[in-house]
């Protein structure tokens, strides 16, 4: 009820805000399971992809925006579960595999789910490489990848900004790379390694960043 309340209000206001170039929508599956990979430029990344996306998408949040307490935090946790995101904890040691877990689930459920294969943002506005988390998900549900290039969110709200700016923000949906039969007697973790590199590829292509080389980790302070 909420996501449909939000998502009725949201995106229209959004676009009309920041009039974001949004190309390839047509690549995007109208149903079933799919996955949406990105770059990872901003804590904004999550809402914008969900305001241009034809349908719903489900991303991963920190588990703290969902247990605030009084009004203010029951208004952040009905924002966030209205966006449809779902609350994983980033400093249990267990975290990753839980959100790997919850990640099927959805997908299990014929819907899509977004996911940054950096791991973290880029605070130096370059493109990290990928971790195979988004691989094991899409060899695991047998499900196609939708690369998605952004640029222009990180001057919407930048690092250490409590409040969004208006910017140009581009959205690139490319064709989706299908897995089915695709890996067939291929070891699992060259598999994985193989898959992830080619989703970060095309996630290069659509975003025109420039290639770190290297895994991104997360600062410690955040």
């Amino acid at each position: 009820m909420m996501y449909r309340v939000l998502h009725t209000v949201v995106p229209p206001v959004a676009k009309a805000v920041w009039r974001p170039t949004v190309t390839g929508l047509e690549h995007v599956p109208r149903s079933g399971p799919v996955i949406l990979a990105s770059n990872h430029l901003s804590f904004v990344d999550s809402v914008v992809i969900p305001v241009v996306a034809p349908r719903k998408v489900v991303f991963l949040a920190k588990s703290d925006y969902f247990t605030g307490t009084g009004v203010k935090g029951a208004l952040q946790r009905a924002w966030f579960e209205g966006l449809g995101m779902l609350p994983v904890d980033r400093d249990d040691t267990k975290a990753a595999i839980a959100s790997l877990d919850t990640a099927l689930e959805v997908l299990g459920r014929g819907e899509a789910f977004g996911i940054y294969p950096e791991g973290t943002r880029s605070r130096d506005g370059r493109l990290y490489r990928g971790r195979t988390g988004v691989a094991h998900l899409a060899l695991t549900a047998g499900c196609p990848v939708v690369p998605v290039g952004l640029t222009g969110t990180e001057q919407i709200q930048p690092v250490g900004s409590t409040l969004p700016r208006l910017a140009s923000v581009t959205v690139r949906f490319g064709p989706p790379i299908a897995v089915a039969g695709e890996y067939d007697g291929v070891p699992p973790g060259r598999a994985r390694r193989d898959l992830t590199d080619r989703v970060m590829a095309a996630i290069g292509e659509l975003s025109g960043q420039e290639q770190a080389g290297t895994y991104n980790e997360r600062p410690t302070e955040a």
